[in-house]
């Protein structure tokens, strides 16, 4: 896509925090070219929140984004589901300090996207496009993003569980193969760990209704909605987190029992390492793409 977009129409949703367990009102406005993503707490004065790696506070079981001392938790759902579809400009609005978790997927932000469209603007959009490989290792965790022509993403779990155990996608980004492969896919947790994370003021908003809960040896839940619904969720959360980088990213990520954690270290490695990417308009891509450097490097 050449020029930057923002949505055709506002949209609105309500639910519960998944961690809080507040009830919260979200709505996703149309913005100005070169605005970004932005939250604004409205309990809060309209006070703004850019969605940006300089603002991300806590990454244990959600991105959470913090700036002078507000608050805005689980990001990751909607913020995916705007980069994947070329949103690069809008305002979120909400009236407590968690995004509501819906059904612990991005159905609805999909739906609701696709069902109001795009506005084009007219300032070009800008793409970073890695040129150098970068490699991140972390307690046996890894994530590394290589060059690429697309954004694509590979990504495997290891869990020591029945309903789990190791689980690969590899997944090639479109807003379609996203909508039918990745948004229906639900945030998951496990029961025995239910009552320490609430005492700690976490999922205190979690039910079958938004989220997996995995028994020693099942789920409560009837039915997964894919034989590996855990590795697509965490593709997912992949997404929102590198969403942070604040345009399209065009290049090859591959993570190993990564998490928020190491998702937003990689944004920030990508972002303070100059030498390994550059950014350019949509016509500059189309043109180093046609260049044999560009191939061998995608070769290698």
């Amino acid at each position: 896509m050449e020029n930057q977009q923002t949505l055709a129409s506002p949209i609105a949703f309500s639910g519960v925090g998944l961690h809080t367990g507040a009830t919260v009102n979200l709505k996703v406005l149309p913005a100005p070219q070169d605005t970004g993503v932005v939250f604004r707490r409205i309990d809060l004065d309209d006070f703004q929140i850019e969605a940006t790696i300089e603002n991300v506070a806590h990454v244990s079981y959600a991105t959470t984004l913090l700036k002078q001392g507000v608050l805005i938790s689980t990001v990751e759902h909607l913020l995916s589901s705007l980069y994947i579809f070329g949103v690069d400009n809008a305002i979120i609005e909400l009236d407590n300090l968690e995004v509501p978790i819906l059904d612990g997927s991005a159905l609805e932000f999909v739906r609701e996207i696709r069902r109001v469209g795009l506005k084009q603007q007219k300032r070009p959009k800008t793409y970073l496009i890695i040129e150098k490989p970068i490699h991140l290792k972390e307690r046996g965790k890894t994530i590394s993003v290589y060059p690429a022509n697309s954004l694509q993403i590979s990504y495997s779990i290891d869990f020591a569980h029945p309903m789990i155990g190791k689980q690969t996608f590899d997944f090639e980004a479109t807003p379609q193969k996203f909508a039918a492969e990745i948004a229906p896919a639900r945030t998951f947790g496990f029961l025995d760990e239910v009552e320490e994370l609430r005492k700690n003021g976490l999922v205190r908003g979690g039910s079958l209704e938004n989220a997996i809960v995995l028994t020693k040896t099942g789920i409560l839940n009837d039915i997964l909605r894919f034989k590996d619904e855990f590795v697509r969720h965490k593709i997912l959360d992949n997404i929102g987190d590198l969403s942070l980088i604040g345009c399209p990213l065009v290049g090859r990520i591959v993570a190993e029992k990564a998490g928020h954690a190491l998702h937003t270290k990689l944004v920030s490695r990508i972002l303070s390492s100059p030498k390994f990417h550059q950014k350019v308009t949509y016509s500059q891509l189309r043109e180093i793409e046609r260049q044999p450097a560009f191939q061998v490097q995608l070769a290698e």
